[in-house]
């Protein structure tokens, strides 16, 4: 007798039970972020902020201890990924590339300033590209939206 009404309570919590509502996505989620940080090495920063609906714009940078910087603005909408860097990085020169430019304000005397460890830090840390003629780091776009799928 106990086992048929444990069946019966059994049966009416099921019976009873609020079906599961498939989870929906289609309300917009704007968001802001950003951060700066300060400290022996030099200083960077980032902020970014997005419509909700696929539009993306920020920027982020570095400045190390010896006063070499990189600064990239982007924005990433129906229109593709789109980025503008400045810097002085030794061994870089103004570029434009149909989404990407890179205004660049180094000296001509990068072996004054580690060229060879730009090099190195550019083709492996910052997963870009050297060009092997004439020595500088150039930026390389995939993906639809420059990689960041």
């Amino acid at each position: 007798m106990l086992s048929k009404v444990f069946i019966l309570f059994a049966l009416l919590a099921v019976g009873f039970a609020k079906p599961e509502e498939d989870e929906t996505h289609d309300e917009a989620h704007p968001y802001e972020y950003g951060y700066k940080v300060k400290d022996q090495h030099g200083s960077q920063f980032r902020k970014e902020e997005s419509d909700g609906h696929g539009n993306v714009k920020g920027s982020y940078g570095y400045t190390d201890e010896e006063g070499i910087f990189r600064e990239v603005h982007y924005v990433a909408d129906d229109k593709g990924f789109r980025a503008e860097i400045k810097t002085n990085e030794p061994g870089t020169t103004d570029q434009e590339h149909k989404h990407v430019q890179i205004y660049s304000s180094a000296h001509d005397d990068a072996e004054e300033h580690g060229h060879h460890e730009l090099e190195e830090r550019s083709s492996h840390d910052a997963k870009s590209n050297t060009h092997k003629k004439a020595g500088m780091p150039f930026f390389r776009r995939t993906g639809q939206h420059g990689g960041h799928e």
